[in-house]
């Protein structure tokens, strides 16, 4: 009896030190100061599911943690950052959206000191608004540009290193070193995704996110199918540097042709707003009834969709892709 009783005893004695253990195990694992620090890490800004762990850096919404989040909730704020990054600039989204909402505001305030009445004024400031994206827009084109004009000599300088028995990624960085601004920075940041332990298959994806476009895409899709089954790489960067060049000298070619035809449009989409600066400056009261007369109002609506119309054919008609 007293060993029965005694072995019970130890039983139960076993028993409350274990689930002692497991609760306070369970406590450390998910309860505990350094565990919520832990799943805050391994979670994103706007969501519970666990971050994709990448060794690629993440361009930052804004400087402020709180308004990072508020961001990230939107696809929008992505597709800005990737914009901006794209145009080579060190702007975040959310100073881009303040940039825009204080034109905005500035036209806005400025039209209704001077009288002007709402439905002109926040049409205007919207407007206003949009130039900063007018311009980011410009700038990631001729950036772009300025990168396809250089795409031909970075291959065959990857190809005049693969030749020479340079493995691809000491033949990347050449490009990286000896190559001008900006296709040179982007070439840098694939060796350094390398060297940090991204494979090249995920270092070239990110290259061709970054450089919207088919030549880049070619050279991506070569390198990773070469890669995989094996062929002459360099024969293959060959041939993709000289259809680079072609296809951009059929483009200025191209461009030659329809310069008569842009600069017609620009005269036509720009001459009503230029005589409409001119009236007002010479005789402010001409104008007035425009904007003052509900009638005037109507006629800015339909003239104002007429216009972005034409525009619209005109882009449509002298814009031809190669």
């Amino acid at each position: 009896m007293d060993i029965l009783y005694i072995s019970a005893a130890f039983a139960v004695f076993i028993s409350v030190a274990l689930l002692i253990e497991g609760l306070y195990l369970w406590w450390s694992a998910s309860c505990s100061q350094g565990a919520r620090r832990l799943a805050r890490r391994l979670r994103e800004d706007h969501g519970e599911a666990p971050a994709e762990v990448t060794l690629q850096k993440r361009r930052r919404l804004s400087g402020n943690p709180q308004v990072e989040r508020l961001l990230g909730n939107f696809k929008a704020a992505e597709g800005l950052a990737r914009l901006l990054e794209q145009a080579g600039s060190p702007m975040t989204v959310a100073r881009f959206f303040l940039l825009c909402a204080a034109v905005f505001l500035g036209v806005v305030l400025v039209l209704g000191l001077r009288g002007a009445s709402p439905l002109l004024s926040i049409p205007v400031g919207l407007a206003a608004g949009a130039v900063p994206l007018f311009l980011l827009l410009r700038r990631r084109t001729r950036r772009l540009a300025t990168m396809e004009q250089q795409l031909p000599e970075a291959l065959e300088l990857i190809g005049r290193a693969l030749r020479a028995g340079h493995a691809l990624p000491t033949a990347i960085k050449m490009v990286a070193d000896e190559m001008p601004e900006p296709l040179a920075g982007q070439f840098r940041i694939v060796h350094d995704e390398v060297t940090y332990g991204i494979t090249m298959q995920e270092a070239l994806k990110g290259l061709s996110n970054r450089i919207p476009g088919s030549d880049v895409g070619y050279f991506v899709v070569a390198t990773l199918i070469q890669r995989e089954v094996g062929g002459n790489l360099t024969q293959l960067l060959d041939v993709i540097a000289m259809i680079v060049r072609e296809r951009l000298k059929l483009a200025a070619q191209v461009k030659v042709y329809s310069a008569e035809g842009r600069l017609s449009a620009w005269i036509l989409g720009l001459l009503p707003f230029g005589l409409g600066a001119v009236l007002y400056l010479v005789n402010p009261n001409f104008l007035a009834p425009l904007w003052k007369d509900p009638a005037g109002i109507r006629m800015i609506a339909v003239v104002a969709a007429l216009m972005g119309i034409g525009v619209l054919w005109m882009r449509s008609v002298i814009r031809i892709r190669v």
